[in-house]
């Protein structure tokens, strides 16, 4: 249940209480099924599986939760395909060309006879929510779909102000000058992928990977001007991960530095061993969040 990326939002302290009743409100609006005439259905899950009644988990001031959805596959290819068969053949009957909106009308009902026979792809997207640090992780690299998350969970609650992570310098600034040879943060180390921009819009773009990063063809890169938009980092032998421009924390990896704690313990179930992992994840990310706080200078929550 490690999370693999990491989209990170902001939100106040005091949003503790508002949590309470979390697990209640979360099952009002628990995930249904979409319905026959419907594209998409979104709605809260347990973090543990479909059959367990838990709807969220708390641990060491760490909530876990879950979005659940249900979306239906149509491809527009083969809707369109399926139009313009139907439309050749009303053409053929009537001797005349359909015009646009009849075209229109013709989609939305051959829409309206394919969706109840449509079948339902299932999506999950997890929430971290660290009361302690007031940091909102949504397991994901698409702010579209963080934001969704964030949403549902507005409505569930009645109001969740979380807002994206503001740095008061600019992060590529930061991330290019880890590469030229700055020290970086106590206990940061480089990884080995990057990737570098020209400045200038439409610029051209340089992707590293495998790659020894102090080495001189990427040094040359950055004397050319180029600066760098993501950086692969590793945090006390324990995260590695890449780090964009956009702070979002891409690639996460729990490497064995963390993890050996859990393979020292026997656990004596499934939920016992979810348990461990998440509050192992809680500890972790709490540290990887001071530190892009403290080195990106993250504005408060306002």
């Amino acid at each position: 249940m490690f999370f693999k990326n990491l989209t990170l939002f902001r939100f106040p302290n005091s949003l503790r209480d508002a949590l309470d009743d979390l697990d209640v409100a979360l099952d009002e609006h628990r995930l249904k099924p979409v319905g026959a005439l419907e594209m998409s259905s979104r709605g809260f899950v347990s973090p543990f599986g479909r059959d367990d009644a838990a709807m969220s988990h708390q641990i060491n001031e760490g909530v876990w939760l879950m979005l659940g959805g249900e979306d239906k596959i149509l491809p527009s290819a083969v809707v369109n395909d399926l139009v313009a068969k139907k439309a050749t053949e009303i053409e053929e009957s009537e001797g005349k060309r359909l015009g646009g909106r009849a075209r229109k009308r013709l989609k939305d009902e051959l829409l309206h006879e394919l969706m109840p026979k449509a079948f339902a792809k299932p999506m999950r997207t997890a929430a971290h929510l660290d009361l302690k640090a007031g940091i909102a992780a949504i397991d994901t690299s698409s702010r579209k779909s963080a934001e969704e998350l964030l949403s549902e969970l507005r409505k569930a609650l009645g109001s969740f102000p979380a807002v994206p992570v503001n740095p008061e310098i600019a992060p590529r600034s930061i991330l290019t000058a880890w590469l030229t040879g700055e020290p970086l943060p106590a206990g940061l180390s480089l990884g080995d992928e990057c990737e570098l921009k020209d400045p200038v819009d439409r610029g051209a773009v340089v992707k590293c990977q495998r790659q020894e990063l102090t080495a001189d063809e990427v040094a040359k890169h950055l004397e050319a001007g180029k600066q760098c938009s993501r950086l692969a980092l590793v945090l006390d032998d324990h995260l590695s991960f890449v780090l964009g421009d956009d702070l979002v924390v891409r690639k996460l990896k729990f490497l064995d530095g963390a993890v050996e704690s859990l393979e020292s313990n026997e656990l004596d179930s499934v939920r016992a061993e979810l348990d461990a992992r998440y509050a192992l994840m809680v500890g972790e990310l709490r540290r990887l969040f001071a530190v892009i706080e403290s080195a990106f200078k993250l504005s408060a929550y306002e």
